[in-house]
């Protein structure tokens, strides 16, 4: 199912307090992204037990019951797991990738809270969630009948409200640094391979490993740990960030003069990441319209010139990366900054020779 709208972390409490509570919802989002969480919170903040099932490892007579005989008639006894008599959160993870007996099984349940005899006591909700077939995950098409009985609500990882969190979490220093630089690292598309990708859960695996050595732990172990958890592009530009928290060398230390563009072989991965948030650095700064710049971004963006030309002189693939289009064949920066730049370059190269 494709997303026409999404709702961010911080704003899908709201949405469930006000439909969940109606009518059965299902969220949908990629692997990782805390779709379990957030209902445990959900039904945490309405003083409900969340019971968690597993769609994936359920049988329909595990929601069904077994058949027993009551005054000469069958009757279905549903699990205890579901009977209760207090109200609770039903949770239906992973709901899309169950077998099409156990959907089936979901239906009474979903629709009319019922299984055979038993209705879930007045005060219950039920959620559902799953990841989607283009996520690279197991994904069964839902029936139309199952599809129409749930409201659909599609999660995005939201890079500002899982730092929010993750600074209440005790998330590793270095991750939480490293992501206020890159939050487009927060989340990745999942690989059509079977290798790590970046998801919020994986850099909260990161974090608990990074967490466990302490700081005593070595850049072989982090490397070990970061590719183990992370895309590879993004395990790559982590270790050359923590290269600068480790030298102090950064970003900053090169705008202000204190430092140069590394270009030792062997920091080429440095160079990369560096290169990197400068460009972001420029995108987030950089006015699209000149005239609202302050004097002192009007400062920077003449800094940025000059230091485009210094990192030509190491790596002109570098400095094309700077400039270069973004994904989408559009500018990332501003048209002003691009024509400035060409139109000064051989003047700043023809003042440094």
């Amino acid at each position: 199912m494709q997303a026409a709208v999404s709702v961010t972390p911080a704003a899908l409490p709201e949405v469930l307090l006000h439909a969940a509570v109606v009518r059965p919802v299902f969220l949908w989002g990629a692997p990782g992204i805390g779709k379990s969480s957030l209902v445990q919170q959900f039904a945490q903040s309405l003083g409900l037990e969340c019971v968690s099932l597993l769609g994936t490892q359920l049988a329909p007579e595990d929601l069904i019951g077994v058949p027993q005989i009551v005054e000469g008639r069958s009757r279905f006894c549903p699990p205890e797991q579901i009977a209760r008599d207090e109200p609770y959160c039903l949770f239906l993870d992973e709901l899309n990738a169950a077998s099409p007996d156990v959907q089936k099984a979901f239906y009474s349940l979903i629709l009319d809270r019922k299984i055979g005899s038993y209705t879930l006591p007045h005060g219950s909700v039920v959620i559902g969630a799953g990841n989607r077939a283009t996520d690279q995950a197991l994904a069964r098409p839902m029936p139309s009948a199952l599809l129409n009985r749930l409201i659909h609500v599609h999660l995005q990882a939201s890079t500002v409200d899982w730092l929010d969190w993750a600074m209440q979490e005790d998330i590793h220093t270095w991750v939480t640094e490293y992501l206020t630089q890159r939050p487009d690292h927060l989340w990745s598309l999942p690989p059509k391979t079977e290798e790590p990708f970046s998801t919020p859960r994986s850099w909260h695996m990161l974090s608990d490993a990074l967490h466990s050595y302490g700081p005593g732990v070595s850049d072989d172990q982090v490397r070990l740990l970061a590719h183990g958890t992370l895309t590879p592009t993004h395990a790559s530009a982590f270790l050359a960030y923590l290269k600068t928290v480790r030298n102090a060398f950064g970003l900053e230390a090169i705008v202000k003069g204190e430092a140069r563009w590394p270009d030792a072989p062997a920091d080429r991965d440095l160079l990369y990441f560096l290169t990197e948030t400068f460009r972001a650095r420029l995108a987030r700064d950089l006015p699209a319209d000149k005239r609202h710049a302050s004097p002192g971004v009007r400062k920077f963006a003449f800094r940025a010139k000059t230091l485009l030309v210094e990192l030509a002189e190491i790596s002109l693939e570098m400095a094309q990366l700077v400039i270069a289009e973004g994904e989408d064949g559009s500018p990332a920066l501003p048209a002003w900054f691009l024509v400035e730049a060409a139109r000064d370059m051989p003047r700043l190269v023809a003042a440094r020779r």
